[in-house]
């Protein structure tokens, strides 16, 4: 009987070894958790995010992985992806759940609006586990990373871009225009404004995006001679839940404004505008930051509001001199894209790509899933992307190219597109010619 037991374990340890012998690749692998906005009113965000950094993903998985210099071997990358719903609050509790449960390296995501990545921020400190975000303009997250305690050390934010502020003295953008929503909206400006009279209408949600942008670019406009309506009684800064626009928008009329600017979600702008052409304000020029990024957005606004609507650019497919990994560019990202989802094109696939491109980048220089290996390897990130090239300050900030947008009708099923009109990059080309003014029926 003793005989029978000793060689029923001895059968059960080999077979044991055999199946473990078996096995195929690394024991670990790069686990990437992504708190999303797949649903809400950031949705349009959520999707064009994950789908660039799956596409990431798969590219870097189909070289065999990313080498990792304490494992001595190439590790495939995982992304575990759950829904934020667009709630800010539920953000946090989500990221830490995919730290404690899902065991994650890292956090990440492409670009959603700051207020998004806060509580995702709070956690990553928490658990020294980095997060690499694009958190929307630099001046917005910077304001809310300065009244948190430790300023959010495990946080780099791989643009997108600065609202006014120049690059510093030292840094590589320093001089260049094109980085901030100032040069490049009023550049854009510029090219029409002594063909208006030069008033502006301003708004803004109250959200700390919207309060951001209007803090900051009624001053700019003042400042290039333009004049802004209201700007002192912060006329046009509404409640984010306001459905009735008729006061401000009388306001304007009343005014003379030819030229419309803001920053506020889709569902605020889509009211504001189709309540404007309701009571006949009808700007020369409208130029919107946020609301008017993705199709689906503006598509649902309905009939022709969306028509001559400018909004700024960080990622399209003519971006010049920024790789993807292996033969993948801006271009055949985009095309992949419309080849799975027949859908007009959505430019967070773009953000979400260079993300991964970040990771990739500094977990190969860490050699080590550490986090806190990981984040000192991010602090010296400098490396080209699908987005150009991303460098972060020493404010964990790295600012991107902008260009200029203007939707505009096409002939394709999705009948609208957001071709770039207005460029002050030589490695980004403008694909359309602007409408001004707005030719309204």
């Amino acid at each position: 009987m003793k005989k029978l037991l000793v060689v029923a374990l001895m059968v059960v340890v080999v077979s044991a070894l055999i199946v473990s012998g078996c096995k195929k690749g690394p024991k670990e692998e790069i686990r990437i958790g992504v708190p999303a906005p797949l649903t809400g009113m950031y949705a349009g965000f959520g999707e064009g995010g994950v789908f660039g950094m799956q596409a990431a993903v798969d590219d870097i998985n189909e070289e065999g992985g990313v080498y990792v210099e304490e494992f001595d071997s190439k590790l495939l990358v995982k992304l575990v992806v759950v829904n934020t719903e667009s709630d800010p609050l539920k953000a946090g509790s989500l990221a830490e759940s995919l730290i404690v449960n899902d065991k994650v390296h890292l956090l990440a995501y492409g670009d959603q609006p700051p207020p998004m990545n806060a509580g995702i921020s709070t956690v990553a400190d928490r658990y020294k586990v980095p997060f690499v975000p694009c958190t929307g303009p630099m001046e917005p997250w910077l304001g809310m990373r300065s009244e948190v305690e430790g300023n959010w050390q495990y946080t780099w934010a791989a643009g997108l871009f600065a609202l006014g502020a120049p690059s510093p003295p030292g840094d590589f953008r320093h001089g260049k225009p094109g980085y901030t929503i100032g040069d490049t909206w009023v550049g854009m400006l510029h090219q029409y404004g002594d063909q208006t009279n030069k008033k502006v209408a301003f708004f803004a949600a109250d959200d700390p995006d919207g309060v951001g942008w209007y803090a900051a670019n009624p001053a700019v406009l003042k400042a290039e001679g333009y004049d802004v309506c209201g700007v002192d009684r912060k006329v046009g800064l509404a409640p984010l839940e306001t459905t009735d626009f008729s006061s401000i928008i009388n306001e304007w009329k009343n005014y003379g404004c030819e030229i419309l600017w803001g920053n506020a979600p889709a569902p605020f702008v889509g009211t504001l505008l189709r309540q404007c052409a309701t009571l006949g304000f009808q700007p020369k020029m409208i130029t919107i930051g946020r609301a008017p990024l993705f199709y689906e957005d503006v598509n649902a606004w309905g009939g022709d509001v969306p028509l001559g609507v400018g909004v700024e650019i960080w990622w399209d497919p003519s971006f010049g001199d920024s790789p993807g990994i292996g033969d993948t560019t801006p271009q055949s990202l985009a095309e992949r894209w419309t080849e799975k989802t027949g859908k007009q094109l959505n430019r967070n696939i773009g953000p979400g790509y260079s993300i991964i491109q970040v990771i990739i980048d500094a977990v190969e220089r860490a050699g080590s899933l550490d986090g806190e290996k990981l984040n000192a390897a991010l602090a010296e990130t400098d490396v080209m992307t699908v987005r150009h090239r991303v460098k972060f300050n020493d404010q964990h900030f790295s600012r991107g190219p902008i260009v200029f947008g203007q939707w505009q009708k096409t002939e394709n099923p999705w009948i609208w597109e957001c071709p770039v009109v207005f460029s002050k990059h030589d490695f980004i080309e403008a694909t359309a010619d602007p409408l001004f003014p707005i030719p309204y029926e």
